[in-house]
């Protein structure tokens, strides 16, 4: 089972670069996080990362109409085609050139892909009975410069494409006799977006510059389809596809089956020129008349116009600029609606819901993805990532919240459930070097190098201790004992280990001894023992009940870079500079056993190095090393994409996890490709720079534009923390691309236990007719399957499973355990489940408590799903409260039916009560008149 981990989620990074889409429904956005793609359900608050990556950070994303296809591409034109339904690769496709956007026709059937200066059009995958389901139908020519957005008509008959030539074209997908190609222009930078009318082809453009022009077609949607000389048309039309295929014919179909300079099939081309077309006799072109021009106020030189969407149905459009602020405007009278800063840098991609509500904003330098619904001007959704790297991680006790300390010195507080970050501490003044949760589980504490360690509240989300040292030091490790008393944190640049107390927030002594940085510490988990291990080749054991002295010294062969405690307390892992991992006796110091690990690394070689790989392997080692649950697997991972999982006992390694598959991080390929080394260097030293937010922009000699200061670099891969969760069931990993979660899919899994010949299906099922409830689950964990126990675990009948408990042998009370906890997170029968847990934790607990090491990640997993459904359980009635409390007032209000005589006797009573100016109690309507009326007759 310890090798059975999959790729589960990816939290800590929510958007890099790309363009963001809706669900068709509305309720989902989907985001493109480096190579994968993230889905975050914005009506349940979850996320979930699909599986499914290219070889390169995403840069462009499109949906199909019926939200079951999506077209991922990446940095150099590689798309994958991904079924959302079943979040499996269903198609490769290369492009071969970078893709500037992609974009389906509303009907489904067609999808359009801009490269270059030339716009390619599909048949959709599925649509057609092809093997290929990237079929190209025609090539449209025209644009000088790089295409750069795509819009497409209500019925899918024309398509514009936006340019850097500053032109827009508007093509026909159908050859129509009155509209081939035209261009629109009017500006005087780079197109942003171009946006037809509903069911028209009204056009409005937006460039980069903030001016917007509408432009006025003289022929209506529906005339290029049933105007008045159709039939004219139609025999036109005729005609040209009869001439059309004489032609091919002659021509040995050169027209139809052009290939491209990628060597890339064609079909038919359509090339157009900034002249208008030729008119075909007696059937008048379309043409476009420039209504109206508008310019968007300008809050600096620097501040362009990024990115833009339009809301056909509410007329609505957005527009992002590089300052982080958006404005809504009202179409076509250009009416200012709203506009808010919602970044301090360029906003990156704007997406609209379906129904207008929700808008999505995307910010690549912040890492930085927002949902604002603008009418009731609130966020909908709002999450970053650490814009820096991920420096530490730590799980929860109950393996519910993932902490994690970044180099931009902000804590965050994860929910593994959901995936979302719901606290975020900016407290530090620099990078937070270790983060990790007390006991209790309701207070993490973090270390960084301005010299501070904070401790946070989870219940009032506020810091309220910050330890310090009589002298300001930088601190590059933290541990806390198991009662989240004491607090220890490591210096790197005095050699020291600072104590203090949690409750008082005093520092109670200053632990001497190391002669170089304190690099890790950790607390025994069962005796009140410290260990540390520092860069001069020496692990010591502190006694904290002993006056804080050395209890022993453990000498390594080379400095010590990680340490871990078994759970148990009876071993310690200690990970050195030279790639090894040794493991000690901490009651005798001996040592028990070592593994050389690395060759397992197996490291890239970065683009600017000038040694191989292999060599630069030999100075690489783990710099974090995690224990599973039960303590006979270890977790180690460092400066390469692999994560290695040991077998401690057999010393072997049993496998290796690819943690990511991006070539667009450095240190990712064994050897480096030998067209990008020249004699002056590597290629990658020379920044090119886009001009578009990534990088330098490059300008002509003495024209000073943009930020100078800013290049453009390749993040290196590494494994900066490993963590498992206290259940078992998973393992985190902090590393460049983000926050990676594995974790076991039991279902997928088979793992028979005891398994002979006559334990079948039909058996278990036998034994359940004959209501015998404990050979039937024994049989059913013999044979290990998921949906089998569960259908035998949920037809004992609920006043049985007390005596069906009793009944089970004790090999199968930790099998049943450990099933009851896992089903108990996802299953509706919550009391059914509590009852098993209830019954054999009091009927078999004294046996249990014997082999308490070994059942631990069960009773954590137990008791995550259990606190789990408790928080949700009591947020439920906490609302329902003043619901009952408003029907119980209610209720009284009204009281019995009266009769028609009992009113008119009441109406006789009130009249006398006003005459005589009664003083009784009323309600605050009913007193203003009678205090009314009392002015009156008193005047």
């Amino acid at each position: 089972m310890k090798f059975a981990y999959k790729f589960s989620n990816l939290l800590g990074a929510v958007y890099r670069q790309g363009n963001l889409s809706f669900s068709k429904d509305g309720n989902s956005v989907i985001s493109p996080v480096g190579n994968r793609i993230s889905v975050f359900d914005l009506k349940t608050n979850k996320s979930e990362t699909l599986p499914a990556s290219t070889n390169k950070n995403i840069t462009c994303v499109a949906l199909s109409p019926d939200g079951n296809l999506a077209i991922l591409v990446d940095e150099d034109g590689a798309a994958i085609l991904v079924s959302l339904v079943t979040r499996a690769v269903l198609y490769h496709h290369h492009f071969h050139k970078p893709v500037h956007s992609v974009s389906f026709s509303p009907d489904g059937r067609k999808f359009v892909v801009t490269k270059e200066n030339v716009a390619l059009m599909y048949n959709a995958p599925g649509k057609n009975r092809e093997f290929n389901a990237f079929v190209v139908d025609k090539s449209f020519y025209g644009p000088y410069d790089e295409t750069t957005c795509i819009d497409w008509t209500d019925d899918s008959k024309c398509f514009a494409v936006g340019s850097k030539d500053m032109i827009t074209w508007i093509f026909g997908a159908e050859r129509w006799a009155n509209l081939i190609y035209y261009t629109v222009g009017g500006h005087k930078d780079i197109i942003v977006g171009c946006f037809f009318e509903k069911d028209s082809l009204d056009l409005y453009t937006v460039s980069q510059d903030g001016t917007l022009c509408a432009w006025e077609s003289d022929t209506e949607l529906d005339g290029l389809r049933k105007g008045p000389r159709y039939s004219e048309r139609k025999k036109m039309e005729e005609e040209r596809k009869r001439r059309a295929a004489e032609d091919s014919e002659e021509e040995e179909g050169s027209e139809i089956e052009e290939l491209g300079e990628d060597g890339e099939p064609r079909g038919q081309v359509i090339k157009g020129s900034t002249d208008a077309p030729k008119e075909v006799e007696g059937i008048k072109n379309v043409s476009y008349k420039q209504k109206s021009k508008h310019f968007f106020n300008k809050e600096g030189d620097f501040n362009n116009l990024t990115a833009a969407a339009f809301h056909k149905n509410t007329h609505i459009l957005v527009t992002g600029f590089a300052s982080g602020a958006f404005h809504l405007r009202e179409l076509p009278d250009f009416d200012l609606i709203h506009s808010l800063s919602i970044a301090d840098q360029r906003i990156s991609t704007i997406a609209m819901n379906p129904t207008g509500d929700w808008i999505g904003f995307g910010c690549s330098g912040l890492g930085q993805l927002l949902v604002w619904e603008w009418q009731s001007e609130s966020y909908v959704f709002k999450q970053q990532g650490h814009f820096n790297n991920m420096a530490s991680l730590a799980y929860s006790p109950d393996g519910q919240y993932l902490a994690t300390g970044g180099d931009d010195g902000k804590v965050k507080v994860w929910n593994t459930n959901s995936g979302l970050c719901f606290v975020t501490f900016t407290e530090h003044t620099s990078s937070v070097t270790n983060v990790i949760f007390s006991g209790s589980g309701f207070v993490v504490v973090s270390a960084s190098l301005d010299g501070t360690v904070r401790a946070f509240d989870l219940h009032r989300y506020r810091n309220f201790r910050t330890l310090t040292s009589p002298r300001p030091v930088q601190f590059a490790s933290l541990a806390v004992d198991l009662s989240g008393e004491l607090v220890c944190a490591g210096a790197q640049d005095t050699f020291e280990i600072f104590l203090w107390s949690m409750q008082t927030g005093r520092l109670l002594e200053v632990l001497s001894g190391h002669e170089g940085p304190v690099s890790c510490l950790c607390f025994s988990p069962v005796q009140s023992v410290l260990a540390s291990v520092s860069w001069d080749k020496t692990v010591r054991l502190w006694d904290m009940l002993d006056s804080w002295q050395t209890r022993e010294v453990l000498r390594l062969n080379s400095d010590g870079l990680a340490i871990a405690y078994r759970p148990d307390g009876q071993e310690l892992a200690v990970a050195t500079l030279d790639g090894e991992i040794t493991f000690w006796n901490p009651q005798s110091a001996i040592q028990n056993g070592s593994i050389v690990g690395r060759h397992d690394l197996q490291m890239g070689r970065k683009e600017t190095e000038k040694i191989t790989a292999k060599q630069s392997a030999k100075g690489k080692s783990f710099t974090s090393l995690c224990y599973s649950a039960d303590g006979e697997y270890m977790l180690a991972g460092g400066r390469s994409k692999f994560v290695c999982i040991y077998n401690i006992k057999e010393q072997i390694l049993m496998k290796k996890f690819e943690i990511s598959c991006n070539m667009s991080l450095d240190a990712m390929e064994e050897f480096l490709d030998r067209r990008k080394m020249t004699e002056f260097g590597s290629l990658a030293l020379v920044d090119e720079g886009t001009g578009d937010g990534d990088g330098v922009q490059l300008s002509l000699p003495g024209v000073r534009r943009g930020d100078m200061s800013s290049r453009h670099f390749k993040p290196e891969i590494r494994v900066t923390s490993l963590r498992f969760s206290p259940t078992g069931r998973s393992w985190a990993a902090a590393s460049t691309e983000g926050l990676l979660i594995y974790s076991l899919d039991a279902t997928l899994v088979f793992d028979p236990y005891d398994l002979d010949m006559d334990i079948t299906p039909t058996s278990v099922r036998r034994q359940l007719k004959k209501k015998e409830w404990a050979s039937a689950i024994v049989l059913a964990f013999r044979l290990n399957e998921s949906a089998l126990i569960t259908e035998v675990l949920e037809a004992v009948p609920y006043n049985q499973v007390a005596v069906v408990s009793t009944s089970l042998p004790d090999v199968y009370v930790e099998k049943l355990l450990d099933f009851v906890a896992t089903s108990l997170e996802k299953s509706r029968h919550l009391q059914f489940y509590i009852t098993w847990a209830q019954n054999l934790l009091i009927l078999h607990g004294q046996k249990l408590k014997n082999r308490s090491a070994a059942i631990l990640p069960t009773v954590q997993q137990l008791l995550k799903s259990i606190q789990r459904h408790h928080d949700d359980l009591s947020k439920l009635c906490d609302w329902n409260i003043y619901t009952i409390r408003y029907a119980k007032a209610l209720s009284k209000q009204r009281g019995l039916k009266r009769t028609a005589t009992d009113l008119l006797s009441e109406e006789e009573e009130d009249d006398e009560d006003n005459d005589g100016n009664s003083s009784e109690v009323m309600g605050s309507e009913d007193e203003e008149e009678d205090m009314m009326s009392d002015s009156v007759i008193a005047n």
